[in-house]
């Protein structure tokens, strides 16, 4: 399997508000702490370790 990085989230603007509404009455270490949480539950419902590898590799450089 290889990372899928085309679009592929329905409707993904009600997707954005629902992760940004999520945090919204949390604190910064609250919201950093579900980020965290979120992303592992990600990872185990993915589990392909290349994928996982390809993923963090790609997030690593996309912004710099």
């Amino acid at each position: 399997m290889m990372l899928n990085l085309s679009p592929n989230i329905s409707d993904p603007d009600d997707f954005y508000a629902e992760l940004i509404n999520s945090q919204r009455d949390l604190d910064e270490d609250q919201a950093l702490r579900m980020n965290a949480r979120l992303i592992l539950l990600l990872a185990n419902h993915i589990g392909d370790r290349g994928v996982l590898t390809e993923a963090i590799d790609c997030a690593r450089t996309a912004g710099g």
